[in-house]
């Protein structure tokens, strides 16, 4: 049976939101960007399939990180939680809308979405964002990749504007130091030093880590 990955987004506290209409746009223009950009990876397009929420599906997990950060970019100040479920799909897949989909995949996504709200609701602290989980038996590695999210999680929450803007521009264009001062009219030493006081780096191999366990996942068509 195939394997795909469901990804379900929720803006967080959207009630406080005043121009919700505005944010609802940019989600739309964020989520189109999205499809055209990862295309080759996406089984069902992204779309707002509620007010405050959103979700597809992709075939391979190579780049749910990529998609997941990029649309948190985009998107910020407003704060989005992710839930990301592994399985099968046991119903026909419309390419260009997820709504009528259903299976394993869409069942761990919802679980992982209201997972992390009862995890707010408790006020842990630095509650992480985004939840992976897997049809079947609990995998260490799948514990694991929650255990990194949430330490991702408590390095971004501790980010200053500057350290916040330099770091995502490092993210965004993976080249030099020289070229983010370039891009962000400061200078070198500057870029180095918010990257150091953001923890740029262990960040960087956090989500490099994460990469590595979900670039193996891929629909496997049997």
């Amino acid at each position: 049976m195939a394997i795909y990955i469901a990804i379900i987004g929720d803006i967080k506290e959207s009630k406080k939101i005043e121009d919700r209409n505005s944010v609802q746009e940019s989600l739309k223009e964020v989520l189109e960007f999205i499809n055209k950009t990862y295309e080759a990876d996406i089984a069902s397009k992204f779309m707002i399939t509620l007010g405050d929420e959103f979700q597809g599906l992709i075939c391979t997990g190579e780049n749910v990180m990529n998609i997941i950060l990029e649309i948190e970019r985009k998107m910020y100040p407003t704060k989005i939680r992710f839930g990301v479920g592994i399985g099968a799909i046991t119903t026909y897949i419309n390419s260009e809308m997820p709504l009528g989909a259903d299976g394993p995949a869409y069942y761990k996504a919802r679980s992982a979405i209201n997972y992390l709200k009862e995890n707010e609701k408790r006020k842990q602290v630095a509650p992480s964002d985004v939840r992976i989980e897997m049809e079947g038996e609990k995998d260490e590695s799948i514990i694991l990749l929650n255990t990194i999210l949430s330490l991702m999680n408590a390095i971004k929450e501790s980010w200053s504007s500057r350290q916040r803007e330099v770091i995502w521009d490092m993210l965004e264009y993976q080249d030099n130091q020289l070229s983010a001062a370039k891009r962000l009219s400061i200078k070198q030493p500057s870029v180095q030093k918010s990257l150091a006081t953001g923890k740029y780096y262990a960040y960087k191999a956090a989500v490099s880590a994460i990469d590595n366990v979900l670039i193996g996942i891929r629909r496997k068509d049997g």
